[in-house]
């Protein structure tokens, strides 16, 4: 059974499509376990408490947060989930843009969305919207205790979430002098720019991401499958836990929060205007949203 990494619901219009994230990694690292030569027995990291010298069992550690010098406030999970229950339950979609306007210097990590039992309709249905629009939606999530920027877009016949930075997390060229110390004054002759430009046109080629390969892994993987041919493999035994969450099971109708969604939309956009052109905008979106539901 997949493990899920996080559980909540799409917030789309007055739509509200449970949902969990899954992995959309393949884990590539290598992972070493720090052993000792002696006896090859694993070697422990201590949580140790600075004054007494004792290890703290995990149980009793609790987050704190410095907020003067020397001067704690003390956290737990259920203040983490107190502080805004909606948005640790909740991808809130704010907006729906082009993918092409989004710098790719934002984007940070992928995930696969997938419906709970029940929502299936919901999902798909803006899977097909974005689809159909060639849009992408922006919104907002909380993994664990930190707020993400997010792209949600389709694949296939999966929605996806693309974790992107914050643009305060991104530093601008205006911010950066990391050339300073450099001379960019070089110049080279028109034919040195071509022959580099012609370079480019002879490796040019289509792109096919399976087509690069992590030759290093590979060649670390080869010297350990030497090693256990030759009988210097260990064997120690390690369980694993996974953790099993349940699902929903609910189906809601979809054409009255739709409905309702575009008209609060239409009516968030003529608010403020003069009372003939409200009106006039009133009297267009009743026949707008009409259009779009029959």
């Amino acid at each position: 059974m997949r493990s899920n990494i996080w559980k909540g619901t799409i917030s789309f219009g007055l739509l509200n499509i449970p949902v969990t994230l899954q992995s959309a990694q393949q884990d590539r690292d290598l992972h070493f376990s720090l052993l000792d030569e002696k006896d090859l027995s694993h070697i422990k990291y201590q949580r140790i408490n600075a004054k007494t010298g004792k290890e703290v069992p995990y149980d009793r550690i609790v987050k704190g947060y410095e907020y003067k010098s020397g001067q704690y406030v003390i956290m737990n999970d259920a203040d983490f989930d107190r502080a805004n229950v909606k948005a640790t339950k909740t991808i809130e979609i704010e907006d729906f843009v082009l993918l092409d306007d989004i710098d790719t210097m934002l984007f940070e990590k992928p995930y696969y969305i997938a419906p709970q039992k029940g929502a299936e309709k919901g999902y798909f249905l803006l899977r097909e919207a974005l689809e159909h629009t060639r849009k992408v939606a922006i919104a907002k999530i909380v993994i664990r205790t930190k707020q993400h920027l997010a792209a949600v877009m389709p694949r296939g016949d999966y929605l996806i979430l693309e974790i992107l930075r914050f643009s305060h997390a991104v530093k601008q060229i205006d911010e950066v002098d990391y050339l300073r110390e450099v001379n960019k004054a070089v110049k080279f002759s028109p034919r040195e720019l071509k022959m580099a430009e012609d370079l480019i046109k002879g490796m040019t080629a289509k792109w096919r991401p399976d087509k690069y390969k992590d030759t290093y892994y590979d060649d670390i993987m080869k010297r350990i499958e030497a090693k256990v041919k030759q009988g210097r493999g260990k064997y120690i035994e390690e369980p694993v836990k996974e953790e099993r969450i349940q699902e929903s099971s609910n189906v809601v109708d979809l054409l009255p929060l739709l409905r309702k969604s575009l008209e609060a939309r239409q009516t968030k956009k003529t608010r403020g205007a003069p009372a003939a052109a409200r009106k006039a905008a009133g009297g267009r979106r009743v026949s707008h949203a009409s259009s779009r539901v029959h």
